[in-house]
């Protein structure tokens, strides 16, 4: 079986990577981290236009989905540049609450679905390359409805869903893009952080449409559990025993490996918002993306550390030429290589044990990667000044988030002995 994308798929991935590139994503972390969300926010409502969250919404609700394996595309690109936030939390619940506003929405007042044009490829319109010298480099191509320079955050009238597609399978051009603005947005006078956008009701629908135009931003955990982010995010969903609920507040901050990501605990009660939504509904879409997350950490990593052997040198050769710095690179290699397949493979089958083994080998292999990379660079890897400690904290702690390798290997197992 192959497990190649094709050519819609490989485009969607180069001009989401193009996005993220343009966003300058290492300082975008960093504001995170240092609990300023305001450049965060713009790169999410950049991405919300770009579709990536709606690939987990049915059509029928507004979505372009679900399309895991699209969205399985666009979690590596995430990893990949080391998108802060709660973005796998957000996916998931955004599939969550598509459930529970399915349930609650009377069957006469459902929308039509989606034009049979409007695929992956109507997102994608034509690469341009605008830009100047002077400009730097060429303008990215938006993903997704409403063309706009990546650099430009939506403005408040611009947050819709994606709308259909033209004659020709092209989304309209939304006017008034203008070229080389920043996405980063300044914070509030005195360095205090902005406040958060008003979350529009408790209704499913609300809930999903706030998510899918990039106006807030979700977590969602277990009861019981942390969740992540739980102080930036606009939305807090709790997964209790009798079903989906909004929780009406989080707890304090805890401290976690990596500084943009901060765990705290939700509170108890709030609306119930869908009945028969288990924990066990989340663990398929969040460890797959958790998944394809890691994986793109991984390859940044490896990408990362050859730039940096090829070009440091020792006794006048290149580092890269040692036998013992080839080998510990070619075993990375091999891990992130035999970790792919698994992942798209999951993505098609949304099964358990697929899922489970995805996850376990994805992010096992972002781990050895992160400690290859260390490794190879030496003491400057050890800098949190240094961009690299980004990719290498991410992948500790994309390790446990959503079950462990043990946790993913026992469900393997398990599976496996009901079969």
């Amino acid at each position: 079986m192959r497990f190649l994308l094709d050519t819609e798929q490989r485009a969607f991935a180069d001009s989401l990577g193009a996005l993220l590139k343009a966003a300058d994503t290492p300082s975008v972390v960093r504001d995170w981290s240092r609990g300023d969300p305001a450049s965060g926010r713009a790169l999410w409502r950049r991405l919300a236009e770009a579709g990536v969250f709606a690939l987990a919404v049915p059509e029928a609700l507004g979505g372009l989905g679900p399309r895991p394996v699209e969205l399985a595309v666009a979690f590596v690109e995430l990893g990949r540049h080391a998108v802060p936030g709660p973005l796998v939390e957000t996916a998931t619940a955004a599939a969550l609450l598509s459930e529970a506003a399915a349930a609650a929405r009377p069957p006469e007042t459902t929308t039509a679905a989606r034009p049979p044009e409007a695929t992956t490829a109507a997102l994608l319109p034509e690469a341009t390359s605008r830009a100047t010298p002077a400009e730097g480099p060429p303008a990215p191509p938006p993903v997704t409805p409403g063309e706009q320079h990546p650099r430009q955050p939506a403005g408040p009238d611009e947050r819709r869903h994606p709308q259909p597609a033209g004659p020709e399978g092209r989304r309209p051009r939304r006017p008034g893009a203008s070229e080389g603005q920043s996405l980063r947005q300044p914070g509030t006078p005195g360095g205090r952080r902005p406040p958060r956008p008003v979350v529009p009701s408790a209704h499913p629908q609300a809930l999903l449409t706030a998510l899918l135009r990039g106006s807030a931003l979700a977590t969602l955990a277990p009861e019981g559990s942390c969740a992540l982010d739980g102080d930036t995010a606009d939305i807090l969903l709790s997964l209790t025993g009798d079903g989906l609920r909004l929780a009406p507040g989080h707890g304090p901050v805890r401290a976690s490996l990596d500084p943009a990501r901060r765990r705290t605990s939700l509170a108890g009660g709030g609306a119930l918002l869908g009945t028969g939504i288990r924990p066990a509904r989340a663990l398929p879409l969040a460890r797959l993306t958790t998944a394809a997350q890691a994986l793109g950490v991984g390859e940044a990593l490896l990408d990362r550390t050859l730039a940096h052997v090829r070009q440091r040198t020792q006794f006048g050769v290149p580092v890269g030429s040692f036998q013992a710095v080839g080998h510990r690179l070619a075993d990375a290699k091999l891990a992130l290589e035999f970790a792919r397949p698994l992942v798209f493979g999951a993505a098609l089958t949304l099964g358990e044990a697929d899922v489970a083994a995805a996850k376990a080998s994805a992010c096992e292999a972002a781990y050895a990667t992160a400690r290859t990379a260390l490794q190879c660079h030496g003491a400057i890897g050890y800098t949190a000044e240094y961009d690299l400690s980004l990719w290498l904290t991410r992948a500790r702690a994309l390790r446990g988030a959503w079950g462990d390798p043990d946790t993913c290997r026992a469900a393997v197992l398990d599976a496996a002995g009901r079969a």
